[in-house]
């Protein structure tokens, strides 16, 4: 710790105070595009909550705005290349407001604007066809934040 002090007293008399010093969080950061497809397997950290990187300031590419993943049935294994649909009722009525692609490792992502409202319903659809309703309503898309933790892990066959 005395050395850094030492070093940090340095460089601020040889500059005149003008160091400038390289923090966590990214400088004149602007938001990436980054979104979950088929196939794509380029995703990482399965069953974690996406948004403590993926957000302003974070170390993620993009700031995700909805993210979690996908398992079987058993929980054992991730359910790659599924669908995430949101909607504005329960159990896939209403209307259809956005639709996520899972990818090979059964996450999915996304930093496209979505407008939770006042909740939105998420629907899961398997490349079997199995589909699987949340029954209630969500207002934020950190959805490992929740499964995983406190609930069940978000599945589908």
């Amino acid at each position: 710790m005395k050395k850094k002090l030492i070093t940090m007293g340095l460089l601020t008399a040889l500059f005149g105070g003008m160091v400038a010093i390289q923090g966590c969080e990214k400088e004149n950061e602007e938001n990436e595009t980054n979104i979950s497809r088929y196939g794509d397997d380029d995703s990482h950290n399965m069953g974690q909550n996406c948004m403590n990187c993926h957000k302003s300031g974070g170390a993620g590419e993009g700031w995700f705005n909805a993210a979690g993943t996908v398992y079987n049935a058993a929980f054992t294994n991730v359910q790659p290349n599924g669908t995430v649909k949101l909607y504005t009722g329960p159990d896939g009525t209403g209307t259809l407001k956005y639709t996520i692609e899972v990818d090979a490792k059964g996450n999915f992502y996304t930093t496209e604007d979505i407008d939770f409202g006042s909740g939105l319903y998420p629907g899961i659809t398997g490349t079997s066809g199995d589909v699987q309703y949340m029954s209630s309503a969500i207002t934020n898309g950190a959805c490992n934040s929740c499964h995983g933790v406190s609930e069940d892990k978000i599945f589908v066959n």
